[in-house]
């Protein structure tokens, strides 16, 4: 099982870990700060001893990091690695940028997330909206860039599954149901948003910048996709 480290401090930029398994063109480390790609959400990128590391997967309760070159790594070898950096924190950026739009889509208009790719240049969210216009999307974006303004703290906390079920409004994607998971981890974004999510966040919305739309498109009756940026 690889130990977390992504969940434990998202600000981690570089550390050291130990191969527990090397075959093909992929390790398994007994822990990783590196996040891999999930929950609508792009991989972390980086280096292990000088080598790239190009995608990172879940496999159950291991991390697979995919590298340009296994060749030089063995079983119960230390590796120091390092993130993209700057990659890395515009996905957090992104990514609480996401929970409060859906936030105040969702309590704006009772629509649900159908469909998500948060990545650092531009994101997109789809929505299960029916009624949709432009001026509609452009109010919901100038109020999560007040919430922005305001500086509200980002924190996380576990809850046991059962709770989670009786709480609404944790759960934010259409037709899901929380993960088979004896306790999960929930963010809260001061007392405007709390999700069910594994992800990597700020700590402060102050961080985000401001949320721009790029874009907007209709993808069907009921499925609105907005895409963003950030500056």
């Amino acid at each position: 099982m690889t130990r977390k480290l992504f969940w434990e401090d998202m600000y981690i930029r570089e550390f050291d870990a130990t191969i527990i398994s090397s075959q093909d063109n992929h390790v398994i480390l007994d822990r990783t700060a590196f996040y891999p790609q999930g929950g609508g959400l792009v991989s972390d990128t980086g280096i292990m001893n000088g080598i790239k590391v190009i995608d990172v997967v879940k496999d159950g309760e291991n991390i697979i990091h995919f590298l340009s070159d296994v060749s030089r790594f063995n079983v119960g070898e230390s590796v120091h690695c390092m993130l993209d950096w700057e990659r890395r924190y515009s996905i957090m950026k992104m990514h609480t940028a996401a929970h409060l739009l859906s936030s105040v889509i969702h309590k704006k208009s009772g629509a649900l997330i159908t469909g998500n790719r948060i990545a650092p240049d531009e994101s997109r969210i789809d929505f299960n909206l029916e009624l949709y216009d432009k001026q509609s999307i452009i109010t919901y974006i100038d109020e999560v860039n007040e919430i922005i303004r305001a500086g509200l703290d980002v924190t996380i906390s576990f809850m046991k599954r059962g709770e989670v079920s009786t709480i609404p409004g944790l759960i934010k994607l259409a037709n899901a149901t929380p993960p088979n998971e004896e306790v999960l981890r929930i963010v809260k974004i001061g007392d405007v948003d709390m999700q069910a999510d594994g992800g990597v966040h700020v700590r402060n919305t102050r961080e985000i910048g401001k949320v721009i739309l790029t874009k907007f498109e209709n993808k069907g009756k009921a499925n609105k996709r907005i895409y963003y940026k950030l500056e």
